[in-house]
């Protein structure tokens, strides 16, 4: 097991499952030409199975009815205007230009930390990153909410390369805070209730989170938000979440007084946290199956990129 608790800041800022700088978020934009993210899309998931995406993605807007004339499509044909008028009428639509997609990445101190490889908060960062390249190639808008400890940094979805590059210099900013002494100060339900306040509207809303703090008053919220837009949840675990060794001898203290964990209570304490996992499971894919779309989950043994295009068909 890989422990990150080191006093050289220096030393932590080199060390790539630590921290992600500015460069290396730059580097992933190659990557955004080997998978797509909307608007549709197939994704499996050990916790969801297959599902087929709805996301609403370009399209054509509605703009109005008139008369039809030689010409017009029959097939913007509106029956029920027609029958009712006994004059044949047709729908006009408009196409959608763009679209926004807002990426909330939690770079709080709960994401400083992996018991395998990379921490919760560089995959977080660089998935953000990666889906940020991917929408800037699409010609979409992107926005953060990052979510920091003690603050929250708001970037309204923009279009352009410059645009893009102020956020991930942002992000790699934001990551390089973090530390093992980072304290909590603004929680995830603060910051989804933040992510209400934008007023979004026929927006895509991707989440990047552990979602560890989930309540039922966040549920409320984020169904919320789903009403008005596309939301996907995409989950970041650590292996230890699930449940710890058996096999280890583990032994706690407080630097005065030290105590043994022995099976039986590591038992226990594994089902709580397999009981916990599972229950905040469904309550997202409940969430995400109003949509039918899928609840991701990305692990920190090192290869979320390729767990990322794999589970949405890159």
């Amino acid at each position: 097991m890989t422990r990150f608790m080191r006093d050289n800041a220096n030393t932590e800022a080199k060390d790539q499952r630590i921290y992600t700088d500015y460069r290396r978020l730059l580097a992933l934009q190659p990557l955004s030409h080997s998978f797509r993210l909307l608007p549709k899309w197939q994704a499996k998931s050990l916790m969801t199975g297959r599902h087929q995406s709805q996301f609403r993605g370009r399209g054509l807007n509605f703009e109005e009815l008139k008369h039809y004339q030689v010409g017009d499509d029959i097939r913007n044909l509106d029956w029920k205007v027609t029958l009712r008028t006994g004059q044949p009428h047709v729908r006009l639509y408009s196409e959608e230009k763009d679209r926004n997609v807002v990426v909330l990445v939690d770079q709080g101190a709960n994401m400083f930390f992996a018991s395998t490889h990379t921490l919760k908060s560089v995959v977080a960062a660089e998935v953000a990153s990666l889906v940020a390249w991917r929408v800037l190639r699409e010609g979409d808008r992107i926005g953060f909410l990052i979510k920091e400890s003690d603050n929250h940094q708001w970037f309204a979805p923009m279009r352009g390369q410059q645009h893009l590059l102020h956020l991930l210099k942002k992000l790699s900013e934001s990551n390089q805070r973090l530390n093992a002494q980072s304290d909590t100060k603004i929680s995830f339900s603060e910051t989804l209730i933040q992510l209400s306040k934008r007023d979004l509207r026929q927006a895509t809303v991707i989440l990047l989170s552990d979602f560890l703090t989930l309540n039922e008053t966040d549920m409320r919220t984020l169904k919320s938000i789903q009403r008005s837009n596309d939301l996907l949840t995409i989950r970041i675990s650590d292996p230890m979440e699930h449940s710890i060794p058996e096999q280890l001898q583990w032994v706690m203290g407080d630097g005065q007084s030290q105590f043994n964990l022995e099976q039986q209570q590591i038992t226990k304490v594994n089902q709580h946290f397999s009981r916990t996992t599972s229950e905040q499971a469904k309550k997202l894919n409940q969430l995400m199956a109003r949509h039918n779309l899928p609840l991701l989950e990305l692990s920190t043994d090192g290869n979320h990129l390729n767990q990322l295009k794999r589970l949405i068909g890159g």
